[in-house]
């Protein structure tokens, strides 16, 4: 199965920024949805950013206005900015390219690491 990439995680303190990638198969704006989840130990995987192939764009309340998802076409890759980081933000980063029919692709996942 054709799997996106994702990358740029990595460890960093409380208040710090990261910005995750995630290369996806073919053209990105044939996805109908790219998504970043995330998921903690022991906690359920979760939602935390999704843009469509429209542009628009959606965020669970918890990243809301220290997350930013934004989308390069030319080189069919899709970002987490990620600012002002918490300890609770620590999870494991997974992409999720998704089209109607035709694809639900899910990457390796990328660990994110706040530190207090």
């Amino acid at each position: 199965q054709v799997q996106v990439r994702e990358s740029g995680g990595g460890s960093v303190s409380a208040g710090g920024s990261l910005r995750l990638s995630c290369a996806v198969p073919g053209n990105v704006l044939s996805f109908n949805r790219v998504s970043w989840y995330r998921q903690a130990p022991g906690k359920q995987r979760e939602e935390v950013a999704t843009i469509t192939n429209g542009g628009g764009t959606r965020y669970a309340d918890s990243v809301k206005g220290r997350f930013t998802i934004s989308r390069d076409n030319a080189e069919n890759t899709v970002y987490l900015q990620m600012d002002s980081l918490k300890p609770e933000d620590t999870a494991t980063y997974y992409c999720n390219a998704w089209k109607l029919w035709d694809a639900d692709y899910w990457g390796k996942g990328t660990l994110v690491t706040v530190s207090s």
